[in-house]
């Protein structure tokens, strides 16, 4: 504890004076000395300019006597040809306006031939009515603020030429990859007689490869096949079972088009070529077209693990064609599929679509769009025909923003309806 009553113990009196002795050995610098020999030059002036008075370490740092400088040089004399041409146009105006002037950054003609940047502020000594007497100067060295903010510059273009070479090699790639995702697609759907068609590709990142696919070809005797499908994942992997799937339905349609034997086929392919490794599977809808006689398109479709297809009736009325049961392409050996019957008739479209669509965020809940409103948006929309009904879909697409986070691909076929005949309508 402190002890109040008692005086200092003995020797704590030696110890303070000894330590009083050693502040004021420090204290007797001469104001001179400590003029002299300051951390900064000191200068000062005449209102024109001429030196009057220099310390010794600023004339350390010019390498010059004081005989040389004192009444024979002028402080601009000391600057190099930019530092002069900076006093004259911005540093003496400003000073003999305001007065003093601080931290101005000017080089000086060091010992050398070398340029010295330093760190300048001057102020004006007035007499007692105001007249100017002569100007203060000090001089802060500022090589090693210049160093560091060198340092900085070369920092920053080295960050700026990084992020420019950064962004010409994300553009280089995004261009591939949008080159290669186009590989994965049909170029245009062909012109099937009798019926009409549209299609649509919406990827949600440039930087990725999507999985979602689509196709529409030709079969014998006038029919065509068509599928649509999603596989798991993004990426080269994801791309490389894209791939593989589209030429093994292709490949099985054209051995047997039934539905549910190409999607076996494909999850044959799928189960056997990724067993051994990290699982590869997908989702899928194959169905083939055949036209008849009396204008109406027959409908063959099996899905597997894929979203129902939605078929919008020339009356204006939507609703869902149900494959329930359907397990997903490549997980197991053998997976059962679900088949599904429909005639499509003139007015009548059928459209195909990932789970991009209905799985995208709306409203301030982020909440998920679903089939319901999806069915209620297509009941909405006239039956103006498949390419009519991308559009809209496109536009919707669009309207979801980034709530829209994962590929959407969508395949519309349909029927087009009756042109009127002339006389067909009432005139009025």
């Amino acid at each position: 504890m402190c002890r109040t009553d008692q005086g200092p113990e003995p020797g704590e009196e030696q110890d303070v004076a000894a330590t009083d002795a050693v502040f004021t050995s420090l204290l007797e610098d001469s104001t001179e000395e400590l003029y002299e020999q300051a951390p900064c030059g000191y200068l000062s002036t005449l209102m024109d300019g001429t030196i009057a008075k220099i310390n010794a370490t600023l004339l350390g740092w010019l390498g010059l006597d004081r005989s040389r400088v004192v009444g024979r040089m002028r402080f601009t004399d000391l600057l190099t040809v930019g530092g002069k041409l900076y006093h004259e146009t911005h540093f003496a105006p400003l000073l003999q306006m305001k007065g003093e002037i601080s931290g101005i950054a000017l080089d000086i003609k060091a010992a050398g031939k070398q340029r010295m940047p330093v760190l300048v502020t001057s102020k004006v000594k007035t007499s007692e009515n105001g007249e100017p007497l002569l100007i203060r100067t000090t001089v802060f060295d500022a090589r090693d603020r210049r160093a560091y903010e060198a340092e900085l510059l070369r920092g920053r273009k080295a960050a700026e030429e990084a992020r420019r070479r950064s962004e010409d090699d994300r553009a280089r790639l995004q261009e591939a990859l949008a080159a290669l995702q186009q590989s994965l697609l049909p170029t245009e759907l062909p012109a099937v007689p009798g019926l009409e068609a549209g299609s649509y590709y919406h990827t949600a990142s440039p930087d990725l490869l999507g999985g979602d696919f689509y196709d529409l070809f030709p079969l014998d005797g006038g029919r065509w096949a068509f599928f649509l499908g999603d596989v798991c994942g993004k990426g080269p992997q994801a791309a490389a079972v894209t791939s593989l799937a589209r030429y093994t339905l292709r490949a099985a349609a054209l051995h047997d088009a039934d539905p549910i034997t190409a999607l076996t086929t494909l999850n044959t392919v799928l189960h056997e070529r990724y067993a051994s490794g990290e699982g590869r599977y997908c989702t899928a809808i194959f169905g083939v077209l055949e036209p008849a006689d009396d204008g109406h398109v027959g409908l063959h479709l099996a899905s597997g693990g894929h979203p129902s297809a939605l078929i919008k009736r020339a009356d204006g009325s939507a609703d869902y064609l149900p494959t329930p049961g359907g397990l997903l392409v490549g997980v197991l050996p053998q997976a059962p599929f679900t088949a599904a019957r429909a005639d499509l008739l003139p007015g009548d479209t059928l459209l195909l679509y990932t789970d991009g669509l209905t799985e995208a965020r709306t409203g301030t809940g982020r909440e998920l769009y679903g089939e319901d409103a999806l069915r209620a948006f297509i009941a909405a929309h006239p039956p103006t025909g498949p390419k009519a009904l991308i559009t809209a879909l496109s536009e919707l697409l669009a309207s979801f923003g980034d709530g829209l986070d994962d590929d959407t691909a969508l395949l519309a076929l349909g029927v087009p309806a009756p042109l009127p005949t002339p006389g067909s309508e009432d005139l009025t």
